[in-house]
């Protein structure tokens, strides 16, 4: 490989990188409203809880398990989407949302007032979206869970948004038929990652570009 090409590869896993850390803020901060969990994990829940699973799946297995069974679908309907970026989320995201944990938690004690809590579910939604564009412009694959909606996107030319947000909708109305808790933050998700994602994701692209100028090709 070339030169540049190694340093285009190396700015891209940054900018995935970068993506990555800023979603899992917005993650965490969702996470510790405690109004909800998200749509993903309302089908995993949902799963993890009307499945006669062994006794040593966790609710973290069962993600993963879900997340490895979207990736092979992906591989036999729409290869092209599966890069290296979606292992790197795959392996990373949890990790991330500890480290976050560790100066959040704090700020969140079980007597926090529910309006502190809606705005950090709403900034929550927001910065995830933000960050989740960052990584799908980084172009090495985003996430199994975010790749639903590029995929479905890509193919039938709807808008991200728009697909985003039927994608949640299928996911929470899955896991709570299932049996997964849904709150007020997962109609919250459902409603409003996908049409902040559709405003971030040409600012995003944006800075991509910008980013790229320094591969010095």
């Amino acid at each position: 490989m070339k030169k540049a090409g190694r340093t285009e590869l190396a700015l891209r896993v940054i900018l995935l990188l970068a993506g990555l850390t800023v979603a899992h803020l917005g993650v965490t901060l969702f996470l510790e409203s405690e109004l909800g969990s998200d749509t993903f994990n309302v089908l995993v829940q949902g799963l993890f809880r009307a499945l006669p699973w062994p006794a040593w799946m966790t609710h973290g297995r069962v993600h993963l398990l879900v997340c490895l069974l979207i990736v092979l679908v992906l591989l036999a309907a729409a290869r092209g989407y599966v890069r290296i970026g979606t292992v790197l989320c795959m392996a990373l995201g949890g990790p991330i949302i500890d480290l976050w944990t560790l100066p959040l938690a704090p700020l969140f004690p079980d007597s926090l007032a529910l309006p502190w809590r809606l705005l950090a579910l709403v900034l929550g939604c927001v910065i995830l979206a933000f960050g989740m564009t960052i990584v799908i412009q980084s172009d090495l694959g985003a996430g199994p869970n975010d790749l639903v909606a590029v995929a479905l996107s890509g193919k039938s030319g709807k808008p991200f948004g728009v697909v985003r947000v039927a994608v949640d909708a299928c996911f929470a109305l899955a896991g709570w038929t299932l049996g997964g808790l849904a709150g007020l933050g997962t109609l919250v998700c459902a409603g409003l990652v996908g049409p902040c994602a559709q405003v971030f994701l040409p600012v995003s692209g944006r800075i991509r570009d910008y980013f790229l100028k320094f591969r010095g090709d």
